[in-house]
This record gives C-alpha cells, sequence and structure tokens, in this order.
C-alpha cells in the first residue's frame, strides 16, 4: 500500500480499543476510501456491505439482504424497513464466534438513505441499543458524499449526537506519495512530469492508477480525457451527479470559479452564477467545501463578509480550461497541443495550487516547521499576492509561485514589480513585521543581477519531501 502510514496506525488503534468503535472514513470520490479499508483488513468483515447510487428504498433493503445472506451464511427472510434489517444484523453478528473486534464495514451509506426511508433512526437504534453496548464492535462507515457523513452523522442533533467515536478524513496523495506510486507500477515520469500530472489530477489515487506505463504522459492525457471513449471523457458529470442532489448548481458554482483564479466572494458568486441568494447557496457552498471542490478563505486584514471561495479540484479546473471547450474533437488534443495563453493561465494557476496543497513541505524547507504559523492571500488595487506566510517570529514570507521548464530568471520588470509589491503591501497593512520575497518554482531562480532581494528560494523537489 502507498503512503496511508498514519491511517493504518489509525486503525490498529481501532483494533485494539477496549470498546466498541464508530469510525468513519470519508473524502472526495476516488481517493481511495474503500480500498484503504479492503486492503488494510484483508477482507476479513464479519459484514460487509455496500450501498447502490440512485436506487429506491426497496432495492436497498434487498441489497442488503443478499449481504447477510452471504456473511450469515444462512437465508435471512426480507423485510420492509431499515429497523428490521438492522436487527437481522444484530441477529448475525451476535452468533460470530471470533476473538477480538468483529469488523463491521458499511461502504457509500449515503446512497443507503433514501427520503422517507427512516435510515438515520434505525442506524441510531443499531448502535445505541445494542452494538455501543458491546466491547468488541468496530463499525467502519465510509461516504464520498462528505456532506452528507458530515452533516447526519458528525453534526447530528438527535440520536447519534456524539455517537461517531473516530473519524478518517482521507487526502489525495502528496507529490511524494504520487513518485512513489509511479515507482512501484513502473511508470517512469520524471519530477516535472509528475508536477505536471498533479496539476491535472490532483493527486486522485483511481486516476493514477488508470495511467499506462507503455503511453507517455501526454499520450495517458489524450487517452483518458480526450479519446471518444476515454475512461475520463465524462468524469466531469459523473463526478458531480453523484455526490450531489440537484448537482446543477454545484456545476454552475465551480463552473464561475473556474474564470477566476483568486476566488469569489459570495455576492459575486451569486451575480456570476446567477443564482438566488438565500440558505440553499450556503448549503451548496458548504457541500462543495466539504468535498474538496473548492475552499474558503479570508484574505489579509479583510472581514469574514469578504471571504472568498476558490476552486482548489484539480480535476474540475482542467476540465473547464480544456475538456469541456474540446470543440474539435481532437482525441490528440493534448499531445499536440501548443503552449499559448490559455495553457499558461491554467499552468500557473494550477501550479499555485500545487504549492498550496503542500504547506508543510515549504514550511519545512523555510525552517519553520515548528513555529506558528498561518497562510492568506492579500489584493489591493496595486498589487496581488497568491500566498503569504504570516509566522509568529515576526516575518512575513511574500511567496511569488512560477511554473517554468528551466531556471526561472528574474528581469529588471519583475524585479520592479516585486519591489512595488512588498512596498505596497508593507505600505498598507502597516505591518510591523520583516517581510521577506520568496520564490516557489520548478528549478530554482536563475541568480543573476536581479536575484539579490530573494531572500529564501523553494523548489520542485522541495515539495516532493515527506
Amino acid at each position: 500500500m502507498i503512503g496511508r502510514k498514519k491511517e493504518q496506525e489509525d486503525f490498529q488503534r481501532f483494533v485494539e480499543s477496549k470498546r466498541s468503535e464508530f469510525a468513519i472514513v470519508f473524502g472526495r470520490r476516488r481517493v481511495g476510501k474503500t480500498f484503504l479499508v479492503r486492503e488494510y483488513f484483508n477482507n476479513r468483515f464479519a459484514f460487509y456491505h455496500t450501498g447502490m447510487a440512485n436506487t429506491e428504498m426497496h432495492l436497498q433493503l434487498r441489497n442488503f439482504n443478499s449481504s447477510l445472506h452471504k456473511y450469515g451464511k444462512m437465508p435471512y427472510p426480507e423485510v420492509s424497513t431499515w429497523f428490521e434489517s438492522f436487527e437481522q444484523l444484530i441477529h448475525l453478528l451476535a452468533n460470530v464466534k471470533q476473538k477480538g473486534k468483529k469488523i463491521v464495514f458499511i461502504d457509500e451509506m449515503p446512497w443507503m438513505d433514501t427520503p422517507r426511508s427512516g435510515f438515520i433512526q434505525a442506524l441510531e437504534f443499531f448502535w445505541n441499543s445494542w452494538a455501543s453496548a458491546q466491547k468488541d464492535i468496530l463499525l467502519i462507515v465510509c461516504g464520498s458524499a462528505t456532506s452528507w457523513m458530515t452533516n447526519k452523522l458528525l453534526r447530528n442533533h438527535a440520536g447519534l449526537h456524539n455517537r461517531v467515536t473516530q473519524q478518517i478524513y482521507l487526502k489525495p496523495f502528496t507529490l511524494a506519495e504520487c513518485e512513489e506510486y509511479f515507482q512501484a507500477n513502473s511508470i517512469a515520469l520524471n519530477r516535472h512530469q509528475i508536477v505536471e500530472n498533479y496539476m491535472i489530477f490532483g493527486g486522485i489515487p483511481y486516476y493514477l492508477s488508470l495511467m499506462q506505463k507503455r503511453l507517455s504522459m501526454a499520450q495517458n492525457i489524450d487517452n483518458l480525457c480526450f479519446a471518444e471513449k476515454g475512461k475520463l471523457t465524462n468524469e466531469f458529470g459523473n463526478l458531480y451527479a453523484s455526490l450531489f442532489r440537484n448537482h446543477e448548481r454545484h456545476v454552475k458554482i465551480v463552473g464561475v470559479l473556474s474564470k477566476k483564479a483568486k476566488g469569489l466572494t459570495r455576492d459575486e458568486i451569486i451575480k456570476n452564477a446567477k443564482l438566488p441568494d438565500g440558505g440553499g447557496l450556503t448549503q451548496t457552498l458548504e457541500e462543495l467545501e466539504l468535498c474538496g471542490f473548492i475552499r474558503c478563505y479570508r484574505a489579509f486584514g479583510k472581514k469574514e463578509r469578504q471571504s472568498l471561495f476558490q476552486l482548489c479540484d484539480f480535476f474540475t479546473l482542467f476540465y473547464f480550461n480544456f475538456m469541456k471547450n474540446n470543440s474539435l474533437n481532437d482525441e490528440h488534443y493534448w499531445t499536440n497541443f501548443i503552449e499559448n495563453a490559455r495553457h499558461r493561465a491554467w499552468s500557473g494557476y494550477a501550479f499555485e495550487q500545487v504549492c498550496l496543497a503542500h504547506l508543510p513541505q515549504i514550511r519545512q524547507k523555510l525552517g519553520v516547521s515548528g513555529v506558528l504559523t498561518s497562510t492568506a492571500s492579500w489584493s489591493s488595487r496595486n498589487a496581488q499576492i497568491d500566498l503569504l506566510i504570516d509566522r509568529n517570529d515576526k516575518v512575513i514570507n511574500l511567496c511569488e509561485m512560477k511554473f517554468a521548464k528551466a531556471p526561472f530568471v528574474i528581469d529588471k520588470k519583475y524585479d520592479e514589480n516585486l519591489r512595488n509589491k512588498r512596498a505596497a503591501f508593507t505600505q498598507e497593512t502597516r505591518t510591523s513585521k520583516s517581510v521577506h520575497l520568496t520564490l516557489i518554482t520548478t528549478y530554482g531562480v536563475s541568480h543573476n543581477a536581479y536575484w539579490g532581494d530573494i531572500q529564501s528560494e523553494v523548489t520542485m523537489d522541495d515539495l516532493f519531501e515527506k
């Protein structure tokens, strides 16, 4: 198994616990939640069930009954309510003869909670009336609909309030884990190509698993994203439809955010996406944020109502920039792609998001891993800074992020631009801290006559540190 060391340690701790545990594993679709649970426990479950997408209650119950039959090794009569189904599960588990924890894994649970099904109440009944009173049950619940997992389980104010005892939020792979994955699968990519791959797929294990070692990086992108029957040509629509009810609103929001690198305020989203204001919008934004598609951040020195929402899902950004508007239907689009202004704009923004996804590595390179820090952006009429690292040791790193194919060269014009940014930030924020210019680049900075004002550098290799 690549990476996931902390998660494996967590599972071991759950197994060794002296009480029953209710654990949830959640994260973006395709991030490898099911694979992690199956691999770690080697499919040795007392009971394992997977919910079905877009399926009515009676079919969900029939599917659950099939799982009961499989693991109970005896037929269970079909029932019409979830309460009865969970009573049957209790009967099954009570008759399991084994030492140690009985692992109960219910995957894609959000799909099982169909309208007016009483599913949540039946789950409450199962845990509160029986499982929590045992000492040998490890209930693991998994789902890609992170908003459902959060609102129905973690934030439940009824019978499941504070009942979840453990949680694992599974993140995408880091650059280092992607490199380890490619090496383990004999896929020959250099680090620049791995960064570009991350800018497209964002370290999502499922997407990486589709890469073929016989093809080049560009050929793989064409094969997956632009070929007529490419495995990811319809991924965007399926991704949002599988996660959100009324997903059209979610798609409108990420669509307008894809056009604005620094992000949009709530009011700007309403205007650009032509959506009504109200509680429904708040819920939609929260769902997108919980599922890892957007991030909400407050710019340096700004008030909460001026918070910005920014698209941070790599595949969504790639889709809107290239796949959605591939009007020529060119199956070799990426291989034949000639760098232009649109590609440069995308690569600049996508590389910034790669950097934001690797802030621990950046702090490590700057030598401030043990220093309390916060990150923000800042903009005014005179300048825009996409990443500030505000440090408790009275220093602020003003970070510029540049994706290049060679060492980045600072010329006279760019040197003047950097000086003006620093001056504008220092003057307008009235900060008393020292402001250090920091460049984060792929191959470092050329040490020419204009390099001297750069206090620190972070390179692509630094982002691969574990």
